[in-house]
């Protein structure tokens, strides 16, 4: 049975259903690990500290929504680079009357520099998106993909002459776990992590996100804040 938009809107709904998701053992245990104040931008909570002008923004996966984007370069000035190999989004961001602090690039984030296939995205009801792609097979049509560029994160950034990020956001259907592998390579990190983790998804589990949320405690990132559905997770480097 499908929940109603009415029950998604009450106060008590989300919470109620993190909760059964994790006595069920389908969502982690998770809670914030240090303090910081908390934004809320379209489902996504972020820091608001070190954010203002010059600072700089990457943002994986456009798909048909910038509007966490449109969002932080109204507020602080921020200048986003939005990252997205898909057909879909390179047409539908070329048709948008964009401010020039949001730069576009057809390029996928990845654990390593080279090509990544992705798939077009299929949901539990088999339904074909016409803007998702993954890069996990078991979630798309193996039949139906596209082989983009892609870049580590520290090879985008010295292609686009950047010292620093302050903000890494990413919802990339389950490409997230190579691209925050391949943060340990880097010299410089970002500040902030907003990170969207597939492990709902077939094949990934969220055993993988419990040893990718572990990894990025070594490189020194922690929790301080995670979303009303339990998947979206914000860090901050200590």
């Amino acid at each position: 049975m499908r929940t109603s938009g009415w029950m998604k809107r009450q106060p008590w709904f989300w919470p109620i259903k993190l909760f059964l998701k994790r006595i069920s053992g389908k969502e982690l245990w998770l809670k914030p690990e240090v303090s910081r104040d908390v934004l809320l931008s379209d489902g996504w909570k972020y820091s608001p500290e070190d954010l203002g002008e010059g600072s700089i923004v990457y943002s994986l996966g456009v798909g048909d929504c910038i509007d966490f984007d449109l969002d932080l370069v109204e507020k602080y000035g921020v200048t986003v680079h939005t990252f997205d190999p898909t057909p879909y989004a390179e047409e539908w961001i070329g048709m948008q009357d964009l401010p020039e602090n949001i730069v576009f690039h057809p390029w996928a984030a990845a654990g390593e520099d080279g090509s990544l296939r992705l798939f077009r995205r299929v949901n539990t009801r088999g339904k074909r998106s016409a803007v998702m792609w993954t890069a996990d097979d078991n979630a798309g049509d193996a039949t139906d993909h596209i082989d983009a560029p892609a870049y580590t994160i520290a090879t985008m950034m010295e292609r686009l002459g950047h010292e620093s990020v302050n903000l890494l956001k990413m919802d990339v259907e389950g490409a997230e776990y190579d691209i925050l592998d391949g943060l340990k390579a880097a010299d410089r990190l970002p500040k902030q992590l907003l990170v969207e983790y597939h492990h709902r998804f077939p094949g990934i589990g969220k055993e993988r996100t419990a040893a990718s949320i572990a990894r990025l405690r070594e490189l020194g990132y922690r929790i301080f804040a995670i979303a009303e559905t339990g998947r979206e997770v914000s860090f901050v480097l200590e």
